[in-house]
């Protein structure tokens, strides 16, 4: 079981859930790390803005890889995924600017 201290938007919270506390941190890593991309390429000032966006990307890319997983009747591989993500941040940055 892990636990994770989160903070964000100026709030603070610890979370406990039945993944390992690494892995914890990497969606947190990644989370972070997909709202920040989202502030600096659309010059969105507001945290609570960003956040949001960054959570409907997130949700995006859950759906077009579940989408691909489900017709293809394979598991995503690694490089298949990290290209998805790419794909994803590239496309979000054009409709931004």
């Amino acid at each position: 079981m892990g636990k994770l201290r989160i903070d964000i938007l100026g709030e603070s919270f610890a979370v406990q859930a039945s993944e390992d506390t690494d892995y914890l941190k990497k969606l947190l890593s990644y989370y972070k790390e997909i709202t920040n991309v989202i502030q600096e390429g659309s010059h969105v000032a507001n945290p609570l803005q960003a956040s949001i966006l960054a959570g409907i990307n997130l949700v995006d890319e859950l759906f077009k890889a579940r989408k691909l997983n489900f017709s293809s009747k394979k598991e995503l591989d690694e490089d298949q995924t990290e290209r998805i993500t790419l794909e994803m941040i590239e496309k979000i940055d054009e409709v931004i600017n």
